[in-house]
C-alpha cells in the first residue's frame, strides 16, 4: 500500500469511528455527515468521497462490526459446555473495545429506513445462523433454541448498556 493509501484508509476510518460515535450517541437521524466530517476536522465532501450517503455511512460501520462479530464468534474454541459462555465472554470484550459499533449493530434494526431494517434482518438472520453452526457442530443440543437464547442474552446486554440499568442483565453482580 503506498502511503498515499495508507492516508486514505486511515482516514476512511477514522471517519467511520466518528460516525459510530455520533450514530451511538445521536443517533441515525441527529447525526448528519457534516457533524462527521467536523468530528474528523474533513471536508462534507471528503466523507462523500468514502460514502455516497449517510445511510451508506451507517451501513458501512454495521457492516465493520457484523464482521467483528462474526470474527469473534468464529474464533471462540470450547467444549459443547462452555460454548455459550466463552460467546458470551468474546462479546463483551467486543462490547468493550468497539462499544459503539457493537451497540448500533444490536440494535439497527430500530431504525425503519428501509435498506437499514432490511440490512439488520439479513444480518441479524446471520448472526443467529452462526452460533446456530457453532452450537450444532459442537454438539449443543437444541442449537436452534440455545442460538435463539444466546441472541435473545445479547439484545439484553445492550439494552441494559444503552438504558445504563446494569440491573437489567441477569448477569449483574447485585441480582437477588
Amino acid at each position: 500500500m503506498s502511503p498515499k493509501e495508507e492516508i486514505a484508509a486511515s482516514r476512511k476510518d477514522q471517519i467511520m469511528n466518528s460516525a459510530a460515535a455520533l450514530f451511538a450517541s445521536q443517533g441515525f437521524y441527529k447525526t448528519t455527515t457534516a457533524h462527521v466530517a467536523e468530528a474528523v476536522g474533513v471536508t462534507q465532501p471528503y466523507v462523500f468521497h468514502f460514502f455516497k450517503s449517510k445511510e451508506q455511512l451507517y451501513l458501512a460501520v454495521l457492516e465493520r462490526a457484523y464482521e467483528r462479530l462474526h470474527r469473534a464468534f468464529s474464533a471462540v474454541d470450547a467444549p459443547p459446555e462452555e460454548l455459550a459462555h466463552k460467546m458470551g465472554l468474546a462479546f463483551n470484550t467486543l462490547l468493550e473495545s468497539y462499544r459503539n459499533e457493537i451497540l448500533l449493530l444490536m440494535q439497527c434494526f430500530t431504525t425503519p429506513e428501509p435498506a437499514i431494517r432490511e440490512y439488520s434482518r439479513r444480518t441479524h438472520s446471520r448472526i443467529y445462523n452462526t452460533v446456530k453452526t457453532r452450537f450444532k457442530t459442537a454438539g449443543v443440543p437444541k442449537p436452534g433454541t440455545e442460538a435463539s437464547i444466546f441472541i435473545s442474552c445479547g439484545l439484553i446486554i445492550t439494552l441494559s448498556e444503552i438504558l445504563e440499568l446494569p440491573e437489567l442483565s441477569p448477569w449483574h453482580e447485585d441480582l437477588d
